[in-house]
Parts: structure tokens; sequence; C-alpha cells
């Protein structure tokens, strides 16, 4: 990769995590206060309009940006990650962000896992390995079977999943579609799933939440635009390890600002939940 810096984009994913960790508390809040699907309808309205105007800058036009042979392909990628993200933030305001963040953790394992019947890699017994310690990993966060486990606590394991799927669909999707497209199907999908959901869930909100609102929308915008500037400026399989520092970022904020506490189950589990997921990256990054 020519004018790779490695050490640029690893700052610029440090800065990535940090804006994404605040999202997401802000998005905690705001799913409290109100509901998640009217949080993420007008998290999204902002979104595909930044969508729009990058990808068409980046193709030439929109209707470039636009231009697909997999049409229903990249729609379902759209839908999956607007479904992926309600559920996330809906597993905020059950369990938190600490706990929630934890299991979530695990998706680079759920990837590592689907890669093979997705798209036909093959994956070999270190990284299954790798996969079943994450799954003991993610078993000791959720305490089963020690009378405190809730059912609840599958929701940001479903979220990691439905995640995992989605970065596997736009892996497959890149086959035939520029990032451009990918992105462009992304963000207007998800607004126009999101707006027949959740305008049948609006409610008022007060001047200082509106304000909350407009945060939440910029910090997305925001952390897309670092976020693709660190994969321009380096190699994702040197950055991606870095992505697990939101983990710390939200469980600072989960504390300080959310009075949640970190149990020493969760801190066990998330430690062998990174181990194996940052195993997984680098296995995958020497079959590469």
């Amino acid at each position: 990769m020519s004018g790779t810096d490695n050490r640029l984009g690893i700052w610029l994913m440090v800065a990535t995590t940090f804006v994404f960790a605040m999202q997401d508390g802000i998005s905690r809040h705001l799913a409290e206060v109100t509901n998640v699907y009217m949080v993420v309808m007008v998290r999204y309205w902002f979104f595909a309009a930044f969508v729009m105007a990058l990808s068409a800058r980046q193709a030439g036009s929109l209707w470039k940006a636009a231009a697909t042979e997999q049409p229903f392909l990249q729609a379902f990628r759209g839908t999956l990650l607007a479904a992926e993200i309600c559920v996330t933030v809906l597993a905020f305001t059950i369990l938190g962000l600490v706990e929630s963040h934890a299991v979530f953790a695990c998706y680079p394992l759920i990837v590592a896992a689907l890669s093979g019947p997705v798209l036909g890699e093959q994956v070999g017994w270190r990284r299954w390995a790798a996969i079943g310690v994450g799954l003991i990993g993610v078993l000791i966060i959720l305490k089963p079977g020690f009378g405190v486990f809730s059912p609840a606590a599958i929701v940001p394991l479903v979220g990691a999943a439905m995640f995992a799927l989605y970065g596997l669909l736009t892996r497959y999707a890149a086959r035939k579609d520029t990032t451009a497209t990918s992105f462009f199907w992304t963000g207007t999908t998800g607004a126009v799933v999101m707006t027949a959901v959740g305008v049948w869930f609006w409610e008022p909100m007060n001047g200082r939440d509106w304000i909350w609102m407009g945060t939440l929308c910029l910090s997305g915008a925001f952390g897309h635009w670092l976020l693709i500037k660190c994969y321009e400026v380096a190699e994702a399989s040197a950055v991606q390890p870095f992505a697990y520092l939101q983990l710390v970022f939200v469980s600072i904020l989960g504390v300080t600002v959310f009075n949640e506490t970190i149990e020493a189950n969760v801190i066990l589990g998330a430690a062998i939940v990174v181990g194996a997921g940052t195993f997984t990256l680098i296995r995958a990054r020497k079959a590469a």
C-alpha cells in the first residue's frame, strides 16, 4: 500500500473509538428519555445526507453511487445494519454500556466463524480454537446458571451477530460494488427503513435533548469520517485491533456518567473475548 502510515492510522482509530463511545453514551441517554426507534430514525436522517454527499463525491454523481448489480443484497445490508443499531441501543438501556459492549466485543469471532459458510473462506484450527475461547469469555460475562442470568443479556449478543453478518455481506458485496456504492446503500436504505418504523414512535423532546440529538448526529458523521480517513492512510489489519479501545472508553463513560459498576466476571470475560478476537485478526492477516 503506497503512502501507508500505520502510526497515523492507529491514532485516527483511537479518535474514532472515542467518538463512537461518546455517541453510544448519548444514544443510551436519548433512548431512555424517548425511545430507540425515534433516536435511530433521526440519527439516520443526518447520516443518509452525509452518506449521499460523500458517496456522490467519490463516485462522481449520486446516480453512479447508487448503481449496483445486486440491489437486493445492498438493501438487505442497509436494513440489517439499521436493525442492529436498534438492538444494540436497546441493549444499552437494558444492560448498560459496559456489559453490552463487553458482549458485543465478540463480533470478530462471529465474523471468523461465519466467513466459511458466507464467503467460502477457510478457517484453520487455530482460529476455531480462538472462537471457542472467546465463547467461554462471553459465557463468563453472562454467567448463565448462576441465578443472575437474564434473557435480556442475549440482546447484545444478537446485536453482535447481526453486525458480524453485516460485515461479511459488505465484504461479499465488495466483489462487485465499490465502497462508495455500498456506503450509499447503507445510509439510504437505513434511513428509509427507520423512517417507516420510527414515525409511529415520534415523541416530543425538550430543547436540551434536541441539542443532544444534534450532537449525536454530528458525532456519527464525524466518527465515520475519522474511520474513512483511518482506512485511507493505514492497513486495516494494523489498526483493527485498536477498535477494542471503544470498550475502554465506554466503560469509563458508563462508570462515571451512568453510575454503572464493572463486576469481576465482566472484566475477566471481556479480557478473554478481546484476546481471542485480537488473535483471530492476527491470524486473518497472516492468512491474507
